[in-house]
């Protein structure tokens, strides 16, 4: 016993005492501090930190910054929101294809969030780098702008309303679906409550505007018809007169529902316009594989009803928290 406590005693000193040594050896040969050098440290740092973002960014979570009122009574313009980009599979890279996606598919009534069908590119190089200082800088910093400085819109942030195979089609704003398999129509909210899905899609304006609505877009056909305002009906006339101080249609899809509709009644032979008129009072049908994304604040967003059904494909990630601001905190995975 004696000896094992001997063989430990020396073998311990001669551990400290090495250790010893090579610490006062690090001191004095410890390289001097210099400008370059503090500069070339921070700069790796920084390279690293901005590249450890960017791949969170890209395949785990990404922060947003909801920047319009298309969602507001769920989300509103500045809510900052996590973004899971697992759910649905993992993009290779931004807008490429994904992997792990199989059996992930989008639910009925996801916060999504997608490509911008209408998105405008400025180039590769601008895309790229503003999405690098987008991501890397966690959302605070957004260098693509429009050309009235709003920043542009490269990714939506909508709810899935409609699913493969499914028609849907708008009647003075309102929805009506008819599912896969089913002859009829069913309006929005019965079919909502049906599903007990969550009360967040609403509507604010006023159904009685809708016949100044109507009235404005065919008053407007008629005009790119080159019709004399003097011989249009008089109950157009009439009824424009609920919304002649407006400077933009509440309902744009209803404005150019009836836009075109006009343009086809007066002149048959505008094939453009019988087309138009002809789909939108059909409505849109939804392919497998695909979703129609709508805004809650269904009279104040650009959507599907304008661009179309979304490919699965091109959705990137849904919305699972809301962080700020922090009296607004809360889950969103339930919706």
């Amino acid at each position: 016993m004696e000896q094992l406590l001997s063989f430990i005693e020396r073998n311990t000193i001669r551990f400290l005492t090495h250790r010893k040594a090579l610490k006062a050896y690090e001191v004095a040969n410890k390289p001097k501090r210099t400008f370059i050098g503090e500069v070339k440290g921070w700069a790796d740092a920084l390279v690293f930190a901005v590249f450890a973002v960017l791949l969170i960014n890209q395949y785990i979570f990404q922060l947003f910054v909801i920047p319009t009122p298309s969602m507001d009574g769920t989300l509103n313009v500045g809510d900052r929101v996590f973004v899971s980009k697992t759910i649905y599979g993992i993009e290779v890279y931004p807008s490429g294809p994904k992997i792990l996606s199989a059996n992930r598919q989008v639910n009925r009534d996801d916060i999504i969030t997608f490509y911008n069908p209408e998105y405008k590119s400025k180039g590769p190089f601008f895309d790229i780098l503003s999405q690098i200082i987008y991501m890397g800088t966690f959302s605070l910093v957004n260098i693509d702008r429009n050309e009235d400085g709003s920043i542009a819109e490269r990714l939506y942030v909508k709810r899935a309303i409609g699913m493969g195979l499914e028609h849907v089609r708008f009647n003075d704003g309102n929805i009506e679906i008819k599912r896969a398999g089913f002859s009829d129509y069913i309006d929005d909210q019965s079919f909502r409550t049906s599903l007990s899905l969550v009360d967040g899609p609403h509507r604010s304006i006023d159904a009685n505007l809708y016949n100044g609505i109507k009235a404005w877009g065919s008053l407007f056909g008629y005009q790119e018809k080159g019709v004399d305002m003097n011989s249009v009906p008089s109950y157009l006339k009439s009824n424009y007169a609920l919304v002649q101080n407006d400077n933009y249609p509440d309902d744009m899809y209803a404005f150019e529902m009836a836009k075109n509709r006009s343009k086809h009644l007066f002149d048959p032979s505008d094939s453009s316009a019988r087309s138009a008129s002809v789909s939108m009072k059909r409505g849109i049908y939804i392919p497998q594989g695909s979703v129609l994304p709508l805004g809650d604040n269904r009279d104040n967003s650009r959507d599907g009803r304008y661009f179309g059904p979304v490919s699965q494909k091109k959705i990137n990630g849904s919305v699972r928290f809301l962080f700020w601001p922090l009296s607004r905190i809360r889950y969103m995975g339930n919706k």
